[in-house]
Protein backbone atom coordinates (compact mmCIF):
# COMPACT_ATOMS: atom_id res chain seq x y z
CA UNK A 1 0.00 0.00 0.00
CA UNK A 2 1.30 3.21 -1.22
CA UNK A 3 1.78 6.05 1.71
CA UNK A 4 -1.33 7.64 2.91
CA UNK A 5 0.15 10.99 2.70
CA UNK A 6 0.61 10.65 -0.83
CA UNK A 7 -1.06 10.27 -4.12
CA UNK A 8 0.32 6.82 -6.21
CA UNK A 9 0.31 4.94 -8.88
CA UNK A 10 0.95 1.36 -8.88
CA UNK A 11 4.40 0.51 -11.22
CA UNK A 12 4.34 -1.21 -14.27
CA UNK A 13 5.14 -4.32 -14.65
CA UNK A 14 9.11 -3.98 -15.30
CA UNK A 15 8.65 -1.06 -12.95
CA UNK A 16 9.15 1.66 -16.17
CA UNK A 17 8.85 5.13 -14.69
CA UNK A 18 10.75 8.41 -15.94
CA UNK A 19 12.85 8.15 -13.18
CA UNK A 20 13.10 6.85 -9.69
CA UNK A 21 14.59 10.40 -8.76
CA UNK A 22 11.21 12.00 -9.76
CA UNK A 23 8.98 9.57 -8.78
CA UNK A 24 10.94 10.09 -5.34
CA UNK A 25 9.90 13.45 -6.00
CA UNK A 26 6.61 13.25 -6.92
CA UNK A 27 5.13 10.90 -3.83
CA UNK A 28 7.03 12.50 -1.18
CA UNK A 29 4.69 13.99 1.83
CA UNK A 30 6.98 17.35 0.60
CA UNK A 31 5.70 17.55 -2.17
CA UNK A 32 2.42 16.56 -1.30
CA UNK A 33 2.43 19.32 1.48
CA UNK A 34 3.70 21.88 -1.32
CA UNK A 35 0.63 21.27 -3.47
CA UNK A 36 -1.93 21.55 -0.68
CA UNK A 37 -0.38 25.13 0.55
CA UNK A 38 -0.63 26.01 -3.02
CA UNK A 39 -4.42 25.09 -3.55
CA UNK A 40 -5.10 26.61 -0.24
CA UNK A 41 -3.52 30.02 -1.65
CA UNK A 42 -5.18 29.81 -4.16
CA UNK A 43 -8.12 29.61 -2.89
CA UNK A 44 -7.75 32.88 -0.65
CA UNK A 45 -6.38 34.64 -3.68
CA UNK A 46 -9.63 33.68 -5.72
CA UNK A 47 -11.76 34.79 -2.36
CA UNK A 48 -10.20 38.20 -2.28
CA UNK A 49 -10.99 38.24 -6.26
CA UNK A 50 -14.57 38.81 -5.45
CA UNK A 51 -13.97 42.20 -3.44
CA UNK A 52 -14.03 45.20 -5.59
CA UNK A 53 -11.81 47.32 -2.99
CA UNK A 54 -9.47 44.48 -2.45
CA UNK A 55 -9.14 44.21 -6.23
CA UNK A 56 -8.68 48.13 -6.89
CA UNK A 57 -5.70 48.07 -4.00
CA UNK A 58 -4.58 44.05 -4.66
CA UNK A 59 -5.66 43.27 -8.23
CA UNK A 60 -2.32 43.13 -9.67
CA UNK A 61 -0.69 41.30 -6.84
CA UNK A 62 -3.36 38.25 -6.90
CA UNK A 63 -3.44 37.94 -10.84
CA UNK A 64 -0.10 37.35 -10.07
CA UNK A 65 -0.49 35.51 -7.43
CA UNK A 66 -2.75 33.30 -9.52
CA UNK A 67 -0.81 32.66 -12.30
CA UNK A 68 2.21 31.36 -10.22
CA UNK A 69 -0.35 29.06 -8.82
CA UNK A 70 -1.32 27.63 -12.30
CA UNK A 71 1.67 27.54 -13.39
CA UNK A 72 3.05 25.25 -10.37
CA UNK A 73 0.00 22.44 -10.87
CA UNK A 74 0.72 22.70 -14.54
CA UNK A 75 4.29 21.76 -13.22
CA UNK A 76 3.19 19.12 -10.73
CA UNK A 77 0.45 17.43 -13.73
CA UNK A 78 3.57 17.71 -15.95
CA UNK A 79 5.78 15.82 -13.61
CA UNK A 80 3.31 12.72 -13.25
CA UNK A 81 2.58 12.44 -16.70
CA UNK A 82 6.51 12.66 -17.24
CA UNK A 83 7.07 9.64 -13.80
CA UNK A 84 3.56 7.57 -14.76
CA UNK A 85 3.27 7.97 -18.37
CA UNK A 86 0.05 6.08 -19.72
CA UNK A 87 -0.44 4.89 -16.42
CA UNK A 88 -1.52 8.04 -15.33
CA UNK A 89 -4.88 7.95 -17.64
CA UNK A 90 -6.01 5.25 -15.59
CA UNK A 91 -5.84 6.70 -12.47
CA UNK A 92 -9.28 9.03 -11.70
CA UNK A 93 -8.13 11.51 -9.40
CA UNK A 94 -5.25 11.89 -12.13
CA UNK A 95 -7.63 12.27 -14.80
CA UNK A 96 -9.80 14.50 -12.38
CA UNK A 97 -6.80 17.13 -11.37
CA UNK A 98 -5.86 17.32 -15.47
CA UNK A 99 -9.45 18.21 -16.09
CA UNK A 100 -9.64 20.98 -13.33
CA UNK A 101 -5.93 22.08 -14.59
CA UNK A 102 -6.22 22.22 -18.29
CA UNK A 103 -10.25 24.33 -17.79
CA UNK A 104 -8.12 27.09 -15.63
CA UNK A 105 -6.31 27.42 -19.57
CA UNK A 106 -9.11 27.92 -21.60
CA UNK A 107 -9.68 31.39 -22.65
CA UNK A 108 -11.51 33.63 -20.48
CA UNK A 109 -12.04 36.34 -23.09
CA UNK A 110 -15.05 36.97 -25.44
CA UNK A 111 -17.61 34.93 -25.52
CA UNK A 112 -15.44 32.33 -23.10
CA UNK A 113 -15.58 35.14 -19.93
CA UNK A 114 -17.98 32.99 -18.14
CA UNK A 115 -14.95 30.14 -18.07
CA UNK A 116 -12.98 32.63 -15.90
CA UNK A 117 -15.34 31.49 -12.77
CA UNK A 118 -14.33 27.94 -13.03
CA UNK A 119 -10.68 28.85 -12.10
CA UNK A 120 -12.50 28.10 -8.37
CA UNK A 121 -12.58 24.32 -9.21
CA UNK A 122 -8.61 24.19 -8.82
CA UNK A 123 -10.04 24.40 -5.19
CA UNK A 124 -11.66 20.75 -5.48
CA UNK A 125 -8.26 19.26 -6.02
CA UNK A 126 -7.92 19.13 -2.26
CA UNK A 127 -10.25 16.18 -2.49
CA UNK A 128 -7.93 14.31 -4.65
CA UNK A 129 -4.94 15.53 -2.59
CA UNK A 130 -6.02 14.98 1.35
CA UNK A 131 -6.31 11.59 1.88
CA UNK A 132 -8.96 12.22 4.41
CA UNK A 133 -11.32 13.90 1.86
CA UNK A 134 -10.50 10.82 -0.49
CA UNK A 135 -11.70 8.77 2.08
CA UNK A 136 -15.15 10.25 1.88
CA UNK A 137 -15.52 10.69 -1.37
CA UNK A 138 -15.05 7.18 -1.62
CA UNK A 139 -17.58 6.11 0.86
CA UNK A 140 -20.24 8.57 -0.95
CA UNK A 141 -19.17 6.49 -4.05
CA UNK A 142 -20.17 3.30 -2.48
CA UNK A 143 -23.17 4.38 -1.17
CA UNK A 144 -24.31 5.35 -4.28
CA UNK A 145 -26.31 1.80 -5.30
CA UNK A 146 -27.58 2.09 -1.77
CA UNK A 147 -29.16 5.62 -2.08
CA UNK A 148 -30.72 4.55 -5.52
CA UNK A 149 -33.16 2.39 -3.71
CA UNK A 150 -33.85 5.12 -0.89
CA UNK A 151 -34.57 7.44 -3.82
CA UNK A 152 -36.93 5.58 -5.15
CA UNK A 153 -38.66 4.87 -2.37
CA UNK A 154 -38.79 8.56 -1.56
CA UNK A 155 -39.82 9.09 -5.08
CA UNK A 156 -42.76 7.01 -4.55
CA UNK A 157 -43.73 8.51 -1.20
CA UNK A 158 -43.58 12.07 -3.07
CA UNK A 159 -45.84 11.34 -5.91
CA UNK A 160 -48.17 9.63 -3.85
CA UNK A 161 -48.42 12.57 -1.25
CA UNK A 162 -48.03 15.02 -4.44
CA UNK A 163 -51.77 13.87 -5.69
CA UNK A 164 -53.02 13.25 -2.30
CA UNK A 165 -52.37 17.22 -1.23
CA UNK A 166 -53.44 18.62 -4.95
CA UNK A 167 -56.63 16.79 -4.11
CA UNK A 168 -57.43 18.34 -0.90
CA UNK A 169 -55.84 21.05 -0.52
CA UNK A 170 -55.82 22.48 -4.44
CA UNK A 171 -58.70 24.01 -4.73
CA UNK A 172 -57.84 26.36 -1.66
CA UNK A 173 -54.09 27.17 -1.78
CA UNK A 174 -53.04 26.65 -5.56
CA UNK A 175 -50.19 28.55 -4.76
CA UNK A 176 -49.12 25.52 -2.93
CA UNK A 177 -51.09 22.76 -4.12
CA UNK A 178 -52.12 23.90 -7.77
CA UNK A 179 -50.79 21.05 -9.57
CA UNK A 180 -48.98 17.93 -8.96
CA UNK A 181 -45.32 19.84 -9.65
CA UNK A 182 -46.35 22.61 -6.98
CA UNK A 183 -47.40 20.34 -4.66
CA UNK A 184 -43.91 18.39 -4.78
CA UNK A 185 -42.15 21.56 -4.26
CA UNK A 186 -44.05 22.63 -1.19
CA UNK A 187 -43.83 18.80 -0.18
CA UNK A 188 -40.07 19.45 -0.42
CA UNK A 189 -40.18 22.53 1.85
CA UNK A 190 -41.80 20.24 4.25
CA UNK A 191 -39.47 17.65 4.04
CA UNK A 192 -37.04 20.23 4.84
CA UNK A 193 -38.63 21.91 7.39
CA UNK A 194 -38.22 25.01 6.42
CA UNK A 195 -41.40 26.79 7.88
CA UNK A 196 -43.84 24.41 7.24
CA UNK A 197 -45.44 24.77 10.65
CA UNK A 198 -46.34 28.89 10.78
CA UNK A 199 -45.60 29.22 7.26
CA UNK A 200 -47.63 26.18 5.48
CA UNK A 201 -49.26 23.47 7.77
CA UNK A 202 -50.67 26.20 10.17
CA UNK A 203 -52.73 28.51 7.56
CA UNK A 204 -54.21 25.25 5.82
CA UNK A 205 -55.64 24.27 9.38
CA UNK A 206 -57.67 27.19 9.66
CA UNK A 207 -59.01 25.88 6.90
CA UNK A 208 -58.83 22.40 6.95
CA UNK A 209 -58.47 21.70 10.19
CA UNK A 210 -57.63 17.61 10.30
CA UNK A 211 -54.66 19.19 7.78
CA UNK A 212 -52.16 18.20 10.41
CA UNK A 213 -53.14 14.39 9.78
CA UNK A 214 -51.60 14.89 6.37
CA UNK A 215 -48.72 16.31 7.55
CA UNK A 216 -47.62 15.08 10.36
CA UNK A 217 -47.00 11.35 8.92
CA UNK A 218 -45.55 13.01 5.56
CA UNK A 219 -43.42 14.82 8.12
CA UNK A 220 -42.36 11.50 10.17
CA UNK A 221 -41.49 9.31 6.92
CA UNK A 222 -39.26 11.46 4.71
CA UNK A 223 -37.70 13.83 7.38
CA UNK A 224 -37.40 11.34 10.38
CA UNK A 225 -37.04 8.02 8.61
CA UNK A 226 -35.96 8.45 4.77
CA UNK A 227 -33.57 11.12 5.12
CA UNK A 228 -31.64 8.98 7.97
CA UNK A 229 -31.82 6.05 5.71
CA UNK A 230 -29.30 8.35 3.78
CA UNK A 231 -26.98 9.65 6.96
CA UNK A 232 -27.03 5.65 7.74
CA UNK A 233 -26.02 4.65 4.67
CA UNK A 234 -23.11 6.94 4.20
CA UNK A 235 -21.88 6.10 7.92
CA UNK A 236 -21.93 2.90 7.06
CA UNK A 237 -20.13 3.09 3.61
CA UNK A 238 -17.74 5.35 5.72
CA UNK A 239 -17.09 2.56 8.06
CA UNK A 240 -16.38 0.31 5.86
CA UNK A 241 -14.12 1.85 4.07
CA UNK A 242 -12.38 2.53 7.50
CA UNK A 243 -11.99 -1.21 7.84
CA UNK A 244 -11.11 -1.86 4.53
CA UNK A 245 -7.80 0.80 5.57
CA UNK A 246 -7.23 -1.09 8.26
CA UNK A 247 -7.77 -4.54 7.16
CA UNK A 248 -4.35 -3.66 4.44
CA UNK A 249 -2.54 -1.73 7.19
CA UNK A 250 -2.83 -4.88 9.11
CA UNK A 251 -2.23 -7.11 6.22
CA UNK A 252 1.10 -5.38 5.59
CA UNK A 253 2.26 -5.64 9.13
CA UNK A 254 1.33 -9.32 8.61
CA UNK A 255 3.48 -9.57 5.43
CA UNK A 256 6.35 -7.63 7.07
CA UNK A 257 5.94 -9.97 9.94
CA UNK A 258 6.39 -13.40 8.07
CA UNK A 259 9.06 -12.02 5.85
CA UNK A 260 11.08 -11.42 9.21
CA UNK A 261 10.72 -14.67 10.63
CA UNK A 262 11.71 -15.86 7.37
CA UNK A 263 14.67 -13.90 7.16
CA UNK A 264 15.51 -14.68 10.97
CA UNK A 265 14.97 -18.67 10.27
CA UNK A 266 17.49 -18.19 7.46
CA UNK A 267 19.49 -16.45 9.39
CA UNK A 268 19.40 -19.25 12.20
CA UNK A 269 20.26 -21.97 8.97
CA UNK A 270 22.77 -19.84 7.85
CA UNK A 271 24.92 -19.63 11.56
CA UNK A 272 24.13 -23.40 11.79
CA UNK A 273 25.63 -23.91 8.50
CA UNK A 274 28.96 -22.08 9.49
CA UNK A 275 29.21 -23.84 12.51
CA UNK A 276 28.81 -27.07 10.96
CA UNK A 277 31.64 -25.91 8.16
CA UNK A 278 33.45 -24.40 11.13
CA UNK A 279 33.62 -27.78 12.70
CA UNK A 280 34.30 -29.79 9.44
CA UNK A 281 37.58 -27.34 8.69
CA UNK A 282 38.43 -27.58 12.40
CA UNK A 283 38.69 -31.33 11.94
CA UNK A 284 39.92 -31.56 8.40
CA UNK A 285 42.47 -29.20 10.00
CA UNK A 286 43.18 -31.53 13.16
CA UNK A 287 43.64 -34.94 10.67
CA UNK A 288 46.37 -33.10 8.59
CA UNK A 289 48.45 -31.66 11.66
CA UNK A 290 48.25 -35.24 12.74
CA UNK A 291 49.32 -36.56 9.34
CA UNK A 292 52.04 -34.33 9.19
CA UNK A 293 53.45 -35.27 12.72
CA UNK A 294 53.12 -39.15 11.27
Amino acid sequence: MSDPQCTTLPLAPGGQTGGTGLRSLVESRSFNHTITAVIVVNAITLGLETSESVMAVAGAFLSVIDRIALLVFTLEIGLRLWVYRTRFFTDGWSLFDLTIVASSWLPAAGGFSVLRALRILRVLRLLSVVPQMRSVIGALFKALPGMGSIVAVLLLVFNVAAVMATKLFGSEFPQWFGSVGASMFSLFQVMTLESWAMGMARPIMETFPMAWAFFVPFVIVTSFTVLNLFIALIVNSMQMVHQQDHQEVVQAHEIAHDEREQLMDMVSELRLEVRQLSRAVQKNTGMEAAEKRR
